[in-house]
């Protein structure tokens, strides 16, 4: 698609102010999707185009995630013109890859020469190797070499990440010189903050800030501006660790060198932004078995990714109800403790997913590491020690004020047992994953579930049975 094609966001602005597409949240309005949804139903194009024409590609993106599959290939192709690289830039990754595998591979070509790299990349990188080949073979020279570079790193690695587009210069230049060259030079990138300054091997001195250049003398050189103190990231670190340095250094940009050393690429915040993004929710969703979480993901990839952490907690809770049943006969004997025993599972299990939840993060920020395990470990279990103190203290005057003095201080000891368990537990789980070189936050959740529901029972029958209410 040409650049002339790309909507210019003032055009939009009457439509987005008359609020007939959108609710007080901007969120396009369901009257309004019904509409484009019957307009495709009648096949009436026109129509359709009409009542999408006016939105803003970011909204164009938003409606096509609104609709079906069918839908979505429908209004793509009533609105051909419509559907830019911006368009297809903000796209949800399922969405996208729905949206590719229903267009030509010149077509997705086109749209993918006019992208960044690292954007061209992410549209075409889960399609399979014949795809890929038909849509490079469409491509330009320049952007198809790019991307096959990208292609063959590691996927969530700065190399693939990394944009190809930056401005690099020898040393040699004065400021003078830099500013001549930028404004002469037709080939640079659109959009920049920083500009690396390299040796004749094409390796990384320093960086001079826009705003550097153009408060400084035009005869100033620039190895006497630039920045020599730099961060840079190599094509193998995965994005995760990326983040944390941006992070921790408050970087807008960081130049991505190679094994040699050489300067290949770019990461810059906006591209972070969107990596911290995804890790957060990534987290988030894993530590409840969930796979991707994505409302777009099909049906059978959303079935596999959690069946599996379902079987896995089945096969955990047959531990729980194995300590349950040896202890059958105090149960019969003494009903109150059938109706007090989830309390202590529960407490327990909030306990362990709250200590979890703050340790997988401090593991994914690098807030903990084997340097401070086990002051973190000390740490958490004074919390759990205070936590359980208070919570056992009031289940344990409740249960003596309903059942029996000698009842509630059982369960009271139990609570405070279990919750010191969990506090551990939610430490040392994540952490031993870590260890393992495997994500933390994947399967935690079902381990310490396991160990506070087993230590829950166990502590509060067994205490129950020692001390003879059950005999």
């Amino acid at each position: 698609m040409a650049d002339s094609e790309l909507l210019d966001p003032e055009d939009t602005a009457p439509a987005r102010e008359e609020g007939e597409q959108f609710d007080e949240d901007n969120r396009l309005k369901p009257e309004f999707v019904r509409d484009v949804r019957d307009a495709l139903a009648a096949e009436d194009e026109s129509a359709a185009y009409e009542l999408v024409e006016p939105l803003h590609p970011a909204d164009i993106a938003d409606l096509l995630e609104l609709l079906a599959p069918e839908e979505r290939r429908a209004l793509a192709s009533a609105i051909t013109d419509l559907m830019t690289v911006e368009v297809v830039a903000e796209l949800n990754d399922y969405v996208r890859d729905d949206m590719v595998e229903a267009l030509t591979a010149a077509a997705v070509a086109n749209i993918a020469d006019q992208l960044d790299t690292d954007d061209a990349v992410q549209l075409i990188e889960d399609l399979n190797d014949a795809d890929q080949q038909a849509i490079l073979a469409e491509m330009a020279p320049e952007g198809r070499a790019a991307i096959e570079s990208a292609l063959a790193y590691e996927g969530e690695t700065a190399g693939r990440l990394m944009q190809r587009e930056l401005v690099a210069v020898p040393e040699h230049l004065t400021v003078g010189d830099l500013i001549d060259y930028m404004r002469d030079n037709e080939d640079l990138p659109t959009e920049f903050w920083e500009v690396f300054v390299v040796d004749h091997r094409m390796r990384p001195l320093g960086t001079c800030q826009l705003s550097w250049i153009l408060r400084t003398p035009r005869h100033i050189p620039l190895t006497d501006v630039m920045k020599r103190d730099q961060t840079l990231i190599p094509v193998d670190m995965d994005q995760e660790e990326v983040a944390l340095r941006f992070q921790k250094y408050a970087l807008i940009s960081a130049a991505v060198v190679d094994e040699g050393g050489r300067l290949v690429g770019q990461m810059t915040v906006d591209d972070v932004v969107h990596i911290i993004q995804e890790e957060a929710g990534e987290d988030a969703l894993l530590m409840s078995g969930a796979g991707e979480g994505d409302i777009n993901e099909p049906i059978r990839d959303a079935y596999s990714a959690r069946v599996r952490w379902l079987i896995a907690n089945l096969g955990t809770a047959l531990i729980a109800s194995l300590i349950i049943a040896a202890f059958g006969a105090a149960i019969e004997r003494l009903v109150a403790l059938a109706v007090l025993m989830p309390i202590v599972a529960s407490i327990g299990g909030n306990a362990g997913t709250q200590t979890m939840a703050v340790t997988v993060r401090a593991i994914a920020t690098n807030q903990l590491t084997q340097s401070n395990t086990a002051r973190i470990l000390w740490r958490e279990t004074r919390v759990a020690l205070l936590n359980g103190a208070t919570v056992a203290a009031l289940i344990g005057i409740a249960t003596a004020l309903i059942f029996t003095p000698q009842l509630g201080a059982v369960i009271c000891a139990s609570v405070i047992i279990n919750i010191v368990t969990a506090g551990l537990a939610g430490v040392l789980v994540p952490v031993m994953f870590e260890r393992l070189n495997q994500d933390p936050a994947v399967a935690s959740s079902v381990f310490v579930t396991m160990i506070t529901d087993s230590m829950g029972f166990f502590a509060f029958l067994g205490l129950a049975v020692a001390a003879g209410l059950a005999g």
